[in-house]
């Protein structure tokens, strides 16, 4: 089957990604084969294919957004069939033993693996998915649903955690693929929304898609403004923008990170910035539970994707597009041919 590799860890515009033709996986009894239709290019993939992430294998195929049709199914797997159209995310396994597995915190499972890092991932014609974790996202065009297997997921987690009493002002800091979805869900639930970013291109999106308002974080525009958000998401990896997010929270606030990887956070001003029982959490992957949370929402509130497409081939490119800023909500990888 072809598939984009990575054999070494290199910045984007390295092309690290190699084009091969490698055999075909086959389902091992709780598996599921998974003819790849689409796949997501996600900041984590970035995060993977440059070695912000250290790599857990010789080499890997990247990819956790990926939207396909079962081909074949394993010996006891019993709740897919051949043909059912199928979403691989990013949690590929947990052991199903350890305290947060027992508990509801499987995404804490400190022997969890993941799609596109500990095993194989999307970036091909095919991937296997094990079906205890496999999902079953909404009725659509592939493209247009794989942000919903990652992006929605984790800003899904990020926002229950801050969500403010009903009405409440939330920011969002970095819109991308992951703020698109997580702003137009916080409208729709009846919160305020803020969208901040250093490109109109995003903030053009945000207005496009329910902000209530959108304030540019950089350039001549930019100014220093009064605290008046009740919660927080910040998805820009980058530290300092911890620091521009608490300026703008208010006293009895929360801030979450659902950032896989992030620069470091400068100091933080502790009686100006976080004194007032500011609160401040990260957030790691997401459950099952919010998984199925989440995409009955999504079903349920018609929520848009803002998705462009590249052919397989063309995975670099799109990871660089990514890594320069160049992406308006989320891009896509069509694996159907070319």
């Amino acid at each position: 089957m072809r598939a984009m590799v990575l054999r070494a860890p290199a910045p984007a515009d390295a092309r690290p990604l190699r084009a091969e033709e490698v055999e075909r996986p086959r389902p091992g009894p709780t598996e599921l084969l998974v003819r790849v239709a689409a796949c997501g290019v996600c900041r984590t993939d970035l995060h993977v294919v440059e070695g912000d992430l250290p790599p857990v294998r010789p080499a890997v195929i990247p990819g956790h957004e990926v939207v396909g049709r079962v081909e074949e199914v394993g010996s006891e797997v019993s709740t897919f069939a051949a043909g059912e159209t199928v979403g691989v995310p990013w949690l590929h396994r947990t052991c199903g033993r350890c305290e947060y597995c027992r508990t509801g915190r499987e995404n804490l499972c400190e022997a969890k693996q993941f799609t596109g890092y500990s095993v194989d991932g999307g970036y091909a014609e095919y991937v296997l998915a094990e079906e205890a974790y496999a999902l079953r996202p909404p009725e659509g065009d592939p493209v247009r649903l794989t942000p919903l297997l990652c992006a929605g997921l984790i800003g899904y987690r990020a926002l229950k955690v801050v969500l403010p009493r009903l009405g409440g002002r939330i920011g969002f800091f970095g819109f991308g693929g992951s703020a698109h979805l997580t702003l137009q869900l916080a409208a729709r639930l009846g919160y305020e929304t803020v969208a901040y970013s250093r490109n109109p291109a995003h903030l053009a999106l945000a207005q496009r898609l329910g902000a209530t308002e959108t304030v540019l974080t950089a350039g001549p525009a930019a100014r220093p403004r009064a605290p008046s958000l009740d919660s927080a998401v910040v998805f820009a990896p980058a530290g300092e923008t911890v620091l521009e997010a608490l300026r703008e929270v208010k006293r009895g606030g929360s801030l979450s990170i659902p950032a896989i990887h992030m620069t470091p956070i400068p100091p933080i001003d502790y009686d100006r910035l976080l004194f007032g029982e500011r609160k401040i959490q990260s957030v790691e992957a997401n459950t099952r539970a919010d998984a199925a949370e989440f995409l009955d929402l999504a079903r349920r509130l018609r929520l848009e994707t803002a998705v462009s497409a590249r052919p397989l081939a063309e995975a670099n490119e799109a990871l660089q597009d990514l890594e320069h800023g160049r992406v308006v909500g989320a891009v896509a990888l069509d694996c159907r041919g070319g």
